[in-house]
């Protein structure tokens, strides 16, 4: 069996509207593989028929003849999928019989959840309407890896990296969750992964170097401040302009603010486009966009 999770949004209902849809393994909850797509003008109810037939795909690409379980906050696709309401609006009659197509309907069942409960898709909703409104395409965190992928073949070794080469970097924090929620959210958003986690903290592997948010009773009790001897902020390297922008635009949902705004996205000089953000708690990165 595979598990779908699905959801889609519309900012203004109608109005600018994207779906997210990812297929989950039920033993491990491993994600699969996850898309989003940015659908034009459209209604909630419509995003999210898009996001289950998405879904349903995505499930049906990585084993055809498997049963799919979905999850949906959406009382009203999940009743009407399960037989229990009547579909009324057209458009939703016709992406309700496309997602009985892609799928033979008696090998999928359907489970309300509540929406906290289905963060994941809801990001992936939300990061489409993001992208799409900015005028860019979507992109995941880090490439997708189907279950019936081809094995890959196996890499020389590498050479022995140089000496000197960042290995990692520890910053220690007052307040786990609220890292988490603002460092750790940005760091995904950067391609960094959740590596290992503990009481007190929790790491994210980069490329060639992993960083440490942590906390606990020997972080003294006082406020971080950037502006003292010691590391000023992070830099990391974000990708275009245009992905710069977007990012740095989402990250204010996320407790991050925007410095220097007089001169944005040039506070770094006339040929330096970044963003410099700053959380709730004081730490600062900025966000590098590639030369050109």
């Amino acid at each position: 069996m595979l598990v779908v999770e699905a959801d889609g949004g519309s900012r203004g209902n109608p109005g600018h509207a994207g779906y997210g849809a990812l297929v989950r393994d039920p033993k491990t909850g491993a994600i699969l593989v996850e898309k989003a797509e940015y659908i034009g003008k459209a209604s909630n109810n419509v995003a999210e028929y898009s996001g289950l037939v998405a879904g349903l795909e995505l499930a049906n690409e990585i084993n055809p003849g498997s049963r799919i379980h979905v999850k949906m906050d959406s009382k009203l696709v999940v009743e009407q999928m399960s037989g229990r309401w009547q579909i009324k609006h057209a458009d939703m009659r016709t992406l309700a019989a496309k997602a009985r197509k892609v799928v033979d309907p008696r090998r999928v069942t359907y489970e309300w959840i509540p929406r906290e409960r289905n963060k994941d898709a809801d990001r992936l909703s939300n990061e489409a309407m993001d992208a799409g409104m900015s005028g860019v395409p979507w992109k995941p965190r880090t490439p997708a890896s189907a279950a019936k992928a081809p094995e890959a073949v196996p890499e020389p070794p590498a050479p022995p990296r140089a000496p000197g080469r960042l290995h990692h970097l520890e910053v220690w924090v007052a307040d786990l969750e609220a890292a988490r929620n603002s460092l750790g959210w940005l760091l995904e958003r950067l391609g960094f992964a959740e590596k290992d986690s503990w009481a007190d903290g929790v790491s994210y592997s980069g490329e060639g170097f992993y960083l440490v948010l942590e906390s606990g009773p020997d972080v003294h009790a006082a406020p971080h401040e950037r502006r003292r001897p010691g590391l000023n902020h992070l830099a990391f390297r974000a990708g275009t302009r245009s992905e710069v922008d977007l990012l740095a635009r989402r990250a204010a949902s996320h407790g991050w603010t925007l410095l220097f705004p007089d001169r944005h996205p040039f506070a770094g000089g006339a040929e330096h486009y970044a963003a410099y953000l700053e959380n709730a708690e004081g730490f600062e990165v900025e966000l590098v966009a590639d030369a050109g």
